[in-house]
C-alpha cells in the first residue's frame, strides 16, 4: 500500500509536491490549482474514476483529517489506513491536514473536481465547547460532504462524529481514543464496499 501525504508551497506560483507524510497547505496545493471550472458534471468524474480502478489497478483514496483534537482525530484515520491495508488489493491513500471540521467540505470538493481520487473520506471531532452550538457546524459539514459526492459522483464517507458531551478529562479521553479507531476501521470497510459496488454498476454500462 501507498501512502502519500501532500503539501504545497508557500507560494502558488511553485508546482514541487512535498515529501511524503508531510502537512497539506490547503491554499496552495498542486493538486488543486487546476483549472476544474469546467467539470461540473458528475458523470465525467464518476466515469474516470471507474476506469481507474479497473482491474489489478488499486483505488486511489484521499483522506482529510481536521487538526484539532489530532491525537484523537488520528485514530479514526490509523484504523482507516490499517484496514485499507487489510484489502485484497490495498489503494494509494494520499494524506490531507485542515484546521477544524469547517474546512473539510471545501477541499473534499476541490479533489472531488481534480479527479484523481477513487473516494474521498473525512475525520474529525466536533465537541460541545459550551458557548457555541456545535451541532450547526457539524451539520454543516455533513451536509457539506454530501453535497460533494451528489455533485461530482465521487464518494465521499465520513469519520466526522459529534458526541453529545466530551470533556478534556482521562477517561472521556480515553474513551474517544477506542470510540474512533472502531468508526476508523468501518468507514473503511463501507468505503471498499461501496467502490466494489460502484464498480459492478460501472460494469453494467
Amino acid at each position: 500500500m501507498k501512502e502519500k501525504r501532500v503539501a504545497g508551497p508557500p507560494h502558488a506560483s511553485s508546482r514541487r509536491a512535498a515529501p511524503v507524510f508531510a502537512r497539506a497547505l490547503i491554499l496552495a496545493n498542486p493538486f488543486l490549482e487546476e483549472d476544474t471550472m469546467n467539470q461540473t458534471s458528475p458523470l465525467p468524474l464518476a466515469r474516470a474514476a471507474a476506469d481507474r480502478a479497473s482491474p489489478g489497478r488499486p483505488p486511489r483514496i484521499a483522506v482529510i483529517s481536521a487538526s484539532w483534537h489530532r491525537e484523537i482525530v488520528e485514530q479514526a484515520r490509523d484504523a482507516l489506513v490499517a484496514e485499507l491495508g487489510r484489502s485484497p488489493a490495498p489503494p494509494r491513500i494520499d494524506h490531507f491536514d485542515v484546521p477544524g471540521a469547517f474546512e473539510i467540505p471545501l477541499l473534499a470538493k476541490r479533489l472531488a473536481l481534480a479527479g484523481r481520487h477513487d473516494a474521498i473520506v473525512a475525520c474529525a471531532l466536533v465537541v460541545n465547547g459550551g458557548i457555541y452550538r456545535h451541532e450547526f457546524v457539524a451539520g454543516a459539514v455533513i451536509d457539506g460532504l454530501m453535497q460533494v459526492q451528489l455533485d461530482t459522483g465521487i464518494p465521499v464517507f465520513s469519520a466526522v462524529l459529534t458526541p453529545r458531551d466530551f470533556h478534556e478529562h482521562e477517561e472521556h479521553r480515553r474513551f474517544f481514543h477506542a470510540h474512533f479507531v472502531t468508526k476508523g476501521t468501518e468507514v473503511a470497510r463501507a468505503c471498499l464496499a461501496m467502490l466494489g459496488a460502484l464498480g459492478a454498476l460501472e460494469a453494467l454500462a
